[in-house]
């Protein structure tokens, strides 16, 4: 899952202070990120998230959109359009898709390299929250200029051999920007997520804005979540690859 910041959250901003200029720790940082979200407590006790919204491809076309997450690491994403609802979802083991769009109705699963992407972004709290859990490795690596923001740089390498750059805002110690690379099938793929728009649910700031530009091949996206809500019922069927022929559900 973009948007240039906007804040206008003041009770954020009175209860996350300005960096210092000390050089501080990978893990004094992602500390700092966890308490501006709302704290690592809260944040775990978050254990299923659904967010619906708007897709918008290319600038042209909107989608209606609802994701579905649910600890430890599964997902569902589903994009509607006329009628047609393409569904992506990845289980924490496999991943599985149905794409109209393609003429392609029936429930079919990916491939591990295109599983990637469902799986690195499945956990609620995203790459910081639960990164010794998941294997990952955490680097801070410095500033580095964001649109005018000179954003703490962490490097999280992932279990699967991916590798996510996150960008903090020096004020806040929010995510402003994620670059993921991966390989798919040899070939490194990159996308850029910038994030905005923070909102809280259950006492967790999430951003509700997210425009993502995929590279090589230029792909934007932008997703604008107008309603989301923590601790909602879902079955891990939901999840799962149908064992009905046709069944998205």
């Amino acid at each position: 899952m973009i948007v240039r910041w906007k804040y206008g959250l003041a009770a954020l901003a009175l209860a996350t202070a300005s960096a210092s200029a000390q050089a501080m720790t990978a893990e004094e940082l992602v500390a700092k990120n966890l308490d501006a979200r709302g704290g690592a407590a809260r944040l775990q006790a978050i254990k299923s998230l659904k967010s619906e919204g708007k897709l918008l491809i290319g600038g042209q076309f909107e989608l209606a959109v609802v994701q579905y997450q649910k600890a430890p690491e599964s997902v569902r994403s589903e994009a509607s359009l006329q009628g047609l609802t393409a569904v992506q979802a990845w289980d924490g083991k496999e991943a599985w898709q149905i794409s109209p769009f393609q003429g392609r109705k029936d429930p079919e699963k990916m491939s591990a390299d295109d599983a990637k992407g469902l799986a690195d972004d499945a956990p609620i709290g995203g790459p910081l929250a639960s990164w010794k859990e998941r294997g990952s490795q955490v680097t801070y690596l410095g500033t580095e200029d964001v649109d005018g923001t000179d954003a703490y740089k962490l490097k999280v390498a992932l279990k699967n051999g991916d590798v996510e750059y996150v960008y903090l805002d020096p004020d806040h110690f929010l995510e402003i920007r994620i670059v993921t690379q991966r390989s798919v099938r040899g070939t490194q793929v990159e996308s850029i997520s910038d994030y905005g728009d923070y909102e809280q649910v259950d006492g967790v700031y999430f951003p509700f804005s997210i425009a993502t530009e995929s590279r090589p091949d230029g792909n934007r996206q932008q997703i604008t979540i107008e309603h989301a809500e923590a601790n909602v019922a879902m079955d891990d069927g939901l999840f799962a690859f149908p064992t009905t022929k046709g069944a998205g559900r």
